[in-house]
């Protein structure tokens, strides 16, 4: 009978290092998996802590209906978005990338008026970009919940882009890995 003891606890030994050898392996994985993206189709480089979806659409920007390009996913309770669209004329990208601002902000109930841009503004700047507009927020997501965003709008030529982040609770080393990474190359 002691050598059945023996046995059961030896297996018993066994099982409790596997499974706690396999809680320390969970517990290693990161959460933000960085991987660098280059786009087919901008210039942009970038990177990204999770594998990106990818999306089209057509929206109104600038005054005309322009094909929007997005990457994004999520993790870490964040959700993380590249975005960018080519317009027709370099006039047009001013007006643009202030209206894509607005946009986004009215996505999380944040109401700003013409002028309250300060409130709201954000520093930042992206290697290569020759128009940057930042903007850090709070408001509301859509099912009624609190949320914080970053963002920032950027223009080379023709083409726009957006940099996101979006959470409840915005992490700072994960902002600055994200931001830091923004470039757009010369041509």
């Amino acid at each position: 009978m002691l050598v059945l003891l023996r046995g059961a606890a030896r297996v018993f030994l066994l099982t409790a290092v596997v499974v706690a050898a396999a809680i320390a392996l969970s517990a290693c994985s990161p959460t933000f998996n960085w991987r660098e993206i280059r786009l087919e189709a901008a210039p942009l480089q970038a990177l990204m802590p999770c594998k990106p979806e990818v999306a089209q659409r057509n929206v109104p920007l600038a005054g005309s209906p322009t094909d929007l390009h997005l990457l994004a996913c999520e993790t870490g309770g964040l959700r993380f978005a590249i975005a960018w669209a080519g317009l027709d004329a370099t006039a047009q990208v001013p007006h643009a990338l202030a209206a894509w601002r607005s946009a986004s902000l009215r996505a999380i109930a944040v109401r700003s008026e013409p002028g309250d841009e300060a409130s709201t503004a954000w520093v930042v700047s992206v290697p290569g970009a020759t128009q940057t507009l930042g903007v850090q927020a709070s408001g509301q997501n859509p099912a009624g919940g609190s949320v914080e965003t970053r963002a920032v709008y950027f223009a080379r030529g023709t083409q726009v882009f957006q940099a996101a982040v979006y959470g409840e609770q915005l992490q700072a080393q994960a902002m600055e890995a994200f931001f830091g990474a923004l470039r757009l190359p010369a041509p």
